[in-house]
């Protein structure tokens, strides 16, 4: 008999591991609180809900060929960046064409999610849900957690004396839909994330004045690169074989000056602070909204008063109608007891973010609680794929005894400042999909394609690592998965090239610097990779 799958959450996350389950032949029932599938991406004029939805402008920061379903590319006639409603219709695509609907119980709210008394040999769980004021309570063999980690709005207004006196408005970005009702009004935005900066640009085109205030600044990366191509494209193998050999300080340096060049952060307010991390940030039209004075950048609030801010470098800003917290949110699995409710919340305790380490069965999974320097769908789908795979038997993880030596000692490191806090940062894109997919045999032999396949190994090593790439081999592979690699410039470039310009001059093609350039650069990196190699090693190592 199949197993059953508890998958609670029909959002990006939720969708991928319905259809996960599916392929590896697992009965999966998702629970969804709402109406419709899509999560936050599902648009809503109001927030009475208190659900974190899509604000009206919401544009994605991750180009469509780099955060699509590994086996479900993006119509071609889609742009590069989607906005919310488009992101929602592809996602609605994926779920008919798969026909993940019918697994879904809308309106369905999980009370609890607990360990059955014989949790230890069976690795079962009691999920009580309810629908429309009626309770009830089935078996399942495992359960995946797909709700994301932007449930509960963190909103520090202790951090900031007076703010109890501060006769405006106050709210926080989870509330914020559209800049109607803002106009003519002198607004503080607090925090300067990638909401933070959308919702300050939007509003300086309607609002007499936005400050925006940050107490680390950011590098601005443009959704275009160099050409005008999609920054995320420039994400290749290669790439991420150079960097790992760079020392990390020459890497900022490069990128810094690399950044720089567009406009200089420091000039617009926008530069890192003495010891701050490294921080990025996607915006096209926040530094045109500076230069225009649409918005002024400002240093941390110490404090407010009934109607102004008095910010750290001792300026006060007078006559302040509105103040907007963009200061993230906080995890949570109201559904858990505890312990598990408050170890899920700490990441470094999830082995590969997605297992609690404490657990005697590996039948929970937390899917898509994670920070990544790239797409979280793509990252989540293979999560869910691992997972699916753990959950029979397929996949092996480490023991909880094992894997909880390790938490308590890395707790104690962190403890003494002997060790940093990784669960904090966010994961190198390339590194975490290749280590998932090394688990699930997914991961693509790029030696192995240059000696069969030498077109495709080629835009698997020097062109964008999309998700196509981890369908290639392995379980699970799709047979479009090559074409989907070949064509994926084509589907790039399709929603731009709307007009045709005859007899147009011609500037130099990549095509053409790729003729020139390539064959010394991939004996370049052949040979780099080959000296690196744990095998040539050991064998030059024998007399």
């Amino acid at each position: 008999m199949a197993k059953r799958v508890a998958v609670i959450g029909a959002g990006v996350s939720g969708l991928s591991s319905i259809k996960c389950c599916l392929d590896e032949d697992l009965e999966p029932t998702c629970f969804e609180r709402r109406d419709d599938i899509g999560g936050l991406w599902k648009f809503s004029e109001t927030s009475k809900d208190g659900m974190t939805r899509a604000y009206r402008s919401l544009v994605t920061n991750i180009c469509k060929e780099m955060s699509c379903y590994s086996d479900f590319p993006f119509r071609e006639d889609y742009p590069n960046y989607v906005n919310h409603e488009k992101f929602w219709n592809y996602l609605q695509e994926f779920a008919e064409h798969f026909d993940l609907l019918k697994y879904i119980r809308f309106r369905t709210t999980v009370c609890s999610v607990t360990k059955r008394p014989d949790f230890s040999e069976t690795g079962q769980w009691d999920v009580v849900t309810e629908t429309e004021g009626k309770r009830d309570t089935e078996v399942f063999d495992a359960v995946m957690v797909c709700t994301g980690h932007f449930m509960n709005s963190h909103l520090p207004l202790e951090s900031f004396p007076g703010i109890c006196k501060f006769q405006g408005r106050i709210l926080h970005s989870q509330e914020y839909r559209t800049p109607e009702g803002f106009e003519g009004k002198r607004i503080l935005v607090i925090g300067l994330g990638n909401s933070g900066g959308d919702i300050a640009v939007e509003l300086g085109r309607r609002a007499a004045q936005v400050l925006l205030s940050t107490r680390s600044g950011a590098w601005v990366i443009f959704r275009y690169t160099d050409g005008g191509y999609p920054v995320q494209m420039m994400t290749t193998r290669y790439r991420h074989f150079i960097a790992q050999i760079l020392p990390s300080r020459v890497q900022n340096w490069i990128e810094a000056r690399w950044l720089n060049k567009r406009f200089n952060h420091e000039n617009y307010g926008l530069g890192l602070t003495k010891g701050s991390k490294w921080k990025r940030i996607m915006n096209d039209e926040l530094p045109t909204s500076i230069l225009c004075g649409a918005v002024t950048m400002k240093t941390s609030v110490k404090e407010f008063t009934e109607t102004s801010a008095v910010f750290d470098d001792g300026t006060v800003e007078e006559n302040i109608d509105v103040v907007i917290f963009t200061t993230g949110y906080t995890p949570s699995f109201p559904f858990f007891e505890e312990p598990l409710k408050s170890l899920c919340t700490q990441k470094r305790f999830m082995y590969k973010f997605v297992f609690p380490s404490n657990l005697e069965r590996a039948t929970l999974a937390i899917i898509g609680f994670l920070s990544l320097k790239g797409s979280i769908l793509t990252a989540t789908e293979l999560q869910a794929r691992w997972t699916t795979r753990v959950f029979k038997g397929l996949c092996k993880i480490p023991p909880s005894q094992k894997l909880m030596a390790e938490f308590t000692k890395k707790e104690q490191l962190i403890k003494r400042e002997a060790k940093e806090d990784v669960g904090k940062d966010k994961a190198d894109y390339i590194s975490y999909m290749d280590d998932l997919a090394s688990h699930t045999g997914t991961k693509p032999n790029i030696l192995l394609l240059f000696l069969r396949d030498p077109r495709l190994a080629w835009e698997v090593f020097f062109g964008p690592c999309t998700s196509y790439q981890y369908r290639l081999m392995g379980p699970g592979k799709w047979d479009g998965a090559r074409n989907a690699i070949l064509t994926q410039w084509d589907r790039t470039l399709k929603p731009l090239k709307t007009r045709f310009v005859p007899d147009s001059p011609k500037s130099a093609s990549l095509s053409h610097y790729l003729k020139v350039w390539g064959v010394p650069v991939l004996l370049a990196s052949l040979l780099l990779i080959c000296k690196s190699s744990p095998f040539l090693k050991s064998v030059q190592g024998k007399p």
